[in-house]
């Protein structure tokens, strides 16, 4: 079984962008309701760039989560997105900015969730040391408005300014 082990940060200004060693553009969508009580994950397909996937993440909040991701033929994930998705689709860039000892993924959204941008890394442990870059800004790991199930659900767009603060 996969533990992905990851925290997320609000971003302070643009001064990564000068650190980008790669842009792929992301469209994803999910396939199940999680507001069911009896949801206990979620069920993700996702275009990236020239590849495909169906991810199995653990609905669980926070630093760590079961995650099960296989390669899937990209016409069939544009089928599934166009076909089963449920709520709206997920259009993002990402962005690496790969410094000493982490690799930085950086999201910037389109669509409903434009003008939100998020900064993940992935950890090998939960108490690894993290050198956080100066533009690096609010961590949001256990704020579940920012994980991208809860975005397929409740855009950007429709928070109000108090949300995006």
């Amino acid at each position: 079984m996969a533990r992905e082990i990851e925290r997320k940060f609000l971003l302070k200004n643009d001064l990564w962008r000068q650190q980008v060693s790669k842009k792929t553009l992301f469209i994803q969508g999910y396939l199940n309701q999680i507001e069911e009580n009896s949801s206990k994950s979620s069920v993700r397909i996702r275009i990236e760039g020239e590849q495909a996937n169906i991810n199995i993440k653990s609905l669980e909040i926070g630093l760590s989560r079961d995650e099960y991701e296989y390669p899937i033929p990209v016409d069939e994930a544009q089928n599934m997105l166009k076909k089963l998705a449920v709520g709206p689709i997920i259009e993002k860039v990402r962005y690496l900015v790969e410094l000493e000892d982490v690799t930085w993924e950086i999201d910037e959204f389109f669509g409903d969730n434009e003008g939100l941008v998020i900064a993940e890394v992935e950890l090998e442990t939960e108490d690894q040391t993290l050198t956080l870059e100066d533009w690096v800004g609010r961590e949001v790991t256990d704020d579940v408005k920012y994980y991208n199930i809860s975005l397929s659900k409740y855009p950007f767009k429709d928070w109000s300014d108090d949300e995006k603060n």
